[in-house]
């Protein structure tokens, strides 16, 4: 690998990691997203013209983030410079002055107070999720558009929105009180969750899993549980992360292909990560207060369990999902239902079960991959390969769609 190769790819790892914490170091000083976002983004700008020519920095996230530092101060000093009215000079000095004193070591609850200010109630729900994992999770608006199913356009305006919302407001940044947080804990969960299913199933890219989302995330539920011990669901959602967290592992091939999780190799799930999970899944059974989460650390819980697929209890996960449909539905949660019903009662309830989402999750590749193993099952073949052309159509990950494009061959030709 070049020299440069080398460095280039320093920087995308040090964005991988580092873009979130760098942002929220920013914000705390600037109060204003926009120019935080930016200031970051310069830096790794400068980043990418330096490193190939001074080296990769020993500490790249302090880099970054005093590079972002100085940007910020070198624009605030040139927007005072131009200003007319003394008072908004004299403030976008004082501004200055503050981020030059800016803590740049390791801030242990900087992006968790990020994150429950991207979820203030005033916020839309879909807005408060799309602007923190722009923030946090460093997901390009594209990214973030798809797992949204709407256009990036319509994306983009909705985070531009929310960031002047946010200022317009004055939206403070910080932890709430226990009085207010029932209006954010939803959205805070939510936004954790959908970080790591977009590193353990990345929705568009060559790599399947983004592992340092994947850490992340843990990180962040980790902190969540520590910060509201008494919130039950809190705790679910740290069991659902390190039980799925735990196949990691035996997800990929040598080769780097994707393999399904009836096939993977049991022996390499993370043992240790199973044992907490189960822990704290039986911990939230005696409170005796179950949620979304918790209900899916259920699932998760069960299919570890299992030595070998075979052995897995289907009908008890169809129990769960039942009580999960009643507390949190939705069209996604039905077809994993209708994937358990196919396991537990045959391909063709599956099929029954899946039938009334071909509205609702048209234009979810997951929809049509589901029933195109199912329609192959019962021997629909046409059918079947109609299904895997539609879910290759939409699917926007490498590595799923080399995996739809396996299964596709195994059927008869013809």
């Amino acid at each position: 690998m070049s020299f440069s190769a080398d460095s280039a790819e320093a920087v995308a790892a040090a964005f991988r990691t580092e873009f979130g914490r760098a942002v929220s170091v920013l914000y705390r000083s600037l109060g204003d997203l926009d120019r935080a976002e930016d200031a970051v983004q310069e830096a790794f700008a400068v980043a990418v013209a330096r490193w190939p020519v001074d080296g990769v920095p020993t500490a790249p996230a302090g880099w970054i983030i005093t590079t972002a530092r100085r940007r910020a101060i070198d624009r605030l000093r040139r927007e005072a410079v131009g200003r007319k009215r003394e008072a908004e000079a004299t403030e976008l000095l004082a501004l200055a002055t503050s981020l030059e004193s800016v803590d740049t070591g390791p801030v242990s609850d900087d992006r968790l107070r990020l994150i429950f200010t991207c979820c203030h109630p005033a916020l839309g729900p879909e807005a408060r999720v799309a602007l923190t994992l722009r923030l946090l999770g460093g997901l390009s608006t594209a990214e973030i558009a798809r797992a949204f199913l709407v256009p990036e356009a319509t994306l983009a305006q909705r985070i531009s929105r929310s960031k002047a919302k946010i200022r317009q407001a004055r939206i403070p940044y910080r932890v709430p009180s226990a009085a207010d947080l029932p209006g954010r804990l939803a959205s805070v969960l939510a936004v954790v969750y959908l970080i790591f299913n977009e590193g353990y199933s990345a929705s568009a890219g060559d790599r399947l899993v983004r592992e340092e989302l994947c850490a992340e995330a843990i990180r962040l539920a980790r902190l969540l549980v520590a910060v509201l011990p008494e919130e039950p669901e809190a705790a679910g959602l740290l069991a659902l992360l390190l039980l799925i967290d735990a196949r990691r592992p035996a997800r990929l091939d040598r080769d780097g292909a994707m393999i399904a999780l009836p096939d993977q190799d049991r022996t390499l799930w993370d043992a240790s990560l199973i044992t907490e999970g189960h822990s704290i899944v039986r911990r939230c059974l005696v409170l005796g207060r179950p949620g979304p989460y918790q209900l899916q650390a259920a699932i998760q819980a069960v299919h570890d369990d299992a030595a070998r697929a075979r052995d897995t209890d289907w009908r008890q996960i169809v129990t769960l999902y039942d009580q999960l449909l009643r507390a949190q539905p939705s069209p996604v949660v039905s077809l994993n239902r209708a994937v358990a019903v196919a396991e537990a009662d045959g391909p063709s309830a599956g099929l029954i079960a899946a039938e009334p989402l071909r509205g609702p999750l048209a234009d979810f590749y997951l929809l049509h991959g589901v029933r195109a193993g199912l329609l192959a099952r019962v021997g629909r073949d046409v059918e079947a390969a109609e299904e895997y052309d539609a879910a290759l159509r939409l699917c926007g990950n490498a590595s799923e769609r080399a995996f739809l494009e396996r299964r596709r061959g195994l059927l008869p030709e013809g």
